[in-house]
């Protein structure tokens, strides 16, 4: 069974190929963040697989933190969306 869930591992990091694809060539702003979202939630997934194959709890709780960063960056971006800023387009 573990070299089940490392095959899904495997699988969900290939699915990255595309968001990456997708983060680089946009088209829009809202595009870019959906796949960063699919970054999170693909990290997510990985680390529950991987805590089942090395059966190691506390894996859960680093899954955890990432769905809740991912949960706050798409909060933020779209209260900068809805404000009129640009993301991406920060005043430095």
């Amino acid at each position: 069974m573990d070299e089940f869930y490392l095959g899904m591992a495997a699988l969900l990091l290939l699915t990255l190929v595309g968001g990456l694809w997708r983060v680089l060539r946009g088209p829009t702003t809202a595009d870019r963040m959906l796949a960063a979202q699919l970054f999170g939630t693909t990290a997510v997934a990985c680390v529950l697989l991987l805590s089942q194959v090395f059966d190691r709890v506390e894996l859960s709780d680093v899954a955890l933190v990432f769905a809740l960063l991912a949960a706050v960056t798409s909060v933020a971006f779209t209260r900068r969306l809805l404000s009129g800023e640009e993301p991406g387009h920060g005043d430095n």
